[in-house]
């Protein structure tokens, strides 16, 4: 299996990683599951459009390969399987680094797509199975009913459905789906801005261990569930960091975009054991968050207090 950093050209964090429960770049194991950070920015990417500021000013004439839109992606080696949790804009890059960390080099589409909700950044990636680029064979796609019901019933995502491209599996809150022997996943829905569909997290479970996947939610106090228990009960948690703090923002009405920003939720986490601590892989990145920057302050605050970064590559074993 190739490396990673030949498939990007130039990834330059790589045997750089931020935390020790993740390995990038390494080769993936031929047996259990595995899952790997595809993408850890938020929707809209790095640079984003219309984007002048100091964030985004340098990365329009040297883009940095690693900026992807986030996406997990899960190989299931014993069953030759492998599955995507958001389908981004930057699908065509990540579904191919996906099929050269498993066996399934065959493969076009991935076995299954699990989708959060129906912003652009976790399904607009569909519309690469369409007849204008894949024209994939009904690639299982798992929504929640009002996502099913949107995507049946909008072009273009409609004509996806209609040729065959995809087939929707319709899911439900709390309602596991079993995938194999050895591999479940379970929606978690979460309180976030429901326009065209629910937003769900997800709990997925390997024959060993257990990662939670919450790209985003409005504010952690909003959530009937306890975070704080969830954590506790997986190896690994991918949570929402879109803004690092109210300054990033520019101290804006965060409830026009509602998000737990990072220094809330270490508030919130620091009386969580070292060891559950260490669960927590921040994720899904605003242009803005310099935890994108490896050697920022603010990602040497999230490390010095016993949390991970998540980073393009990452691999951790299920």
């Amino acid at each position: 299996m190739k490396s990673l950093v030949f498939l990007l050209i130039s990834l330059p964090f790589f045997g750089q990683t931020s935390h020790s429960n993740a390995n990038a770049g390494e080769k993936i194991k031929n047996k259990g599951v595995t899952l790997i950070v595809l993408g850890n920015v938020q929707d809209a990417g790095s640079p984003q459009a219309g984007c002048k500021k100091e964030c985004c000013a340098s990365l329009w004439k040297n883009p940095k390969q690693d900026r992807k839109i986030t996406s997990l992606g899960i190989i299931d080696h014993d069953f030759q399987k492998n599955y995507i949790f958001d389908i981004s804009p930057d699908f065509t890059q990540q579904v191919q680094l996906l099929q050269e960390q498993s066996a399934t080099l065959n493969k076009t589409a991935p076995d299954g797509i699990f989708i959060t909700h129906a912003h652009i950044g976790h399904y607009t990636g569909l519309m690469f199975l369409g007849r204008e680029a894949m024209n994939s064979k009904n690639v299982p796609v798992y929504a929640m009913p009002r996502l099913k019901k949107y995507l049946e019933n909008n072009g273009p995502w409609s004509q996806l459905v209609t040729l065959n491209n995809i087939a929707i599996q319709e899911i439900q809150n709390e309602v596991p789906v079993q995938l194999s022997t050895h591999l479940n996943v379970t929606p978690i829905q979460v309180p976030h801005r429901d326009e065209y569909s629910e937003t769900v997290g997800y709990i997925i479970k390997g024959p060993n261990k257990k990662a939670l996947f919450i790209p985003d939610i409005d504010k952690w106090s909003t959530w009937k569930h306890n975070i704080a228990d969830l954590i506790k009960s997986v190896d690994y948690a991918f949570l929402d960091a879109t803004f690092y703090d109210a300054e990033e923002v520019g101290f804006r009405n965060i409830s026009e975009i509602p998000h737990p920003f990072v220094v809330e939720s270490m508030e919130l986490f620091k009386g969580l054991a070292p060891q559950d601590k260490k669960k927590i892989h921040f994720i899904h990145f605003n242009h803005t968050n310099k935890l994108l920057i490896p050697d920022s302050k603010q990602t040497k605050t999230v490390l010095a207090n016993g949390f991970a970064i998540a980073r393009l590559g990452d691999q951790v074993e299920l």
